[in-house]
């Protein structure tokens, strides 16, 4: 099940179809089963609201990039206004999206580590709880 979540990169939404699978299909199973399951599962929907919180944290860099120096007045209340469009937002939105960057992959690395840790534990027949993870299923 935890290694299921590297599906993700050859079938969209594999990450949580394989788990799922696998998870209702054998979780009557054995409580083991049940608790790796819930714990895979539970991670990869904390990671996508983590990846949907950082998207949003990094769209105003975008957003600021593109209308340059010009003001959200300017943008919704066009008043004969020339709003110039620019390529280039300066080194507060550089700064600002590699600082976001940076911590994506560094989210990256560590959905990795935790999953391969995860998958080595079971393995040994031993419980593994996700580091930064929410319950959503209990």
């Amino acid at each position: 099940m935890h290694l299921g979540v590297f599906t993700k990169y050859f079938i969209p939404f594999g990450n949580f179809i394989v788990p799922i699978l696998l998870w209702t299909t054998n979780k009557d199973k054995s409580d083991f089963i049940d608790n790796h399951g819930k714990e895979a599962i539970n991670f990869q929907l904390s990671i996508l609201l983590y990846t949907v919180i950082l998207g949003m944290i990094s769209f105003p860099f975008f957003v600021f990039n593109i209308f340059g120096d010009a003001s959200l007045f300017d943008v919704f209340n066009h008043n004969g206004l020339d709003i110039n469009f620019s390529t280039g937002g300066g080194f507060r939105t550089l700064i600002g999206a590699s600082f976001i960057g940076v911590i994506a992959l560094i989210g990256f690395f560590l959905e990795i580590i935790f999953i391969i840790s995860a998958a080595l534990k079971a393995n040994k027949s031993e419980l593994y709880r996700y580091p930064l993870t929410i319950r959503f299923i209990k």
